[in-house]
């Protein structure tokens, strides 16, 4: 995988999908891609199947920032927050919340609802969650450097790793 320093090196991509709410982990997929795109509705479609819920709403990182895909998950009345772009030449392209013309209704729509206080409000929640998640993820549940090598054994710690941080985090609940 292409790193930050312009070089290559072993390295896997490891998604985590995290209730709001609760803050369970609810999600985990892996991949070998070096970004994000393309890889928000097969989370959804795990998260589905693994809470027998469909998701409404989904907080993603702008990395995962694919215009069709935010049109899709609107036709399957998905509301997506996450953060557009801020353009290369404001100027001549407006703020990156201004709908454009050339633009559906829906990526209108989505552009107006990230400027708005609401959206903002909502998508601090994803920050909250995420970071503080990958956070202890990181620190305490072994998810630093990855021991194996290979996407199975990868995913496999990382879903040890979703268990462990979801037991721990439950544990009064579990045990009451």
């Amino acid at each position: 995988m292409k790193m930050a320093n312009g070089g290559f090196n072993p390295a896997v991509n490891v998604q985590f999908a995290t209730d709001t709410d609760s803050r369970a982990i609810v999600g985990v997929d892996v991949s070998g891609e070096g970004n994000d795109h393309h890889l928000s509705e097969p989370m959804r479609q795990q998260v589905e199947e693994r809470t027998g819920q469909q998701v409404h709403e989904h907080l993603m990182d702008g990395g995962y920032l694919v215009m069709a895909e935010i049109e899709a998950a609107a036709a399957r009345d998905v509301t997506l927050y996450v953060p557009p772009k801020p353009p290369r030449d404001p100027q001549r392209a407006g703020e990156e919340f201004t709908p454009k013309a050339a633009e559906s209704q829906v990526l209108g729509d989505w552009r107006q609802r990230m400027g708005s206080a609401a959206g903002k409000e909502i998508y601090r929640q994803r920050a909250a969650t995420s970071e503080t998640v990958n956070a202890d993820l990181r620190t305490h549940r072994g998810m630093g450097r990855m021991p194996v090598r290979g996407l199975t054994k990868a995913k496999c710690v990382a879903l040890w790793c979703a268990m462990a941080y979801n037991i721990l985090h439950f544990a009064a609940a579990l045990t009451a």
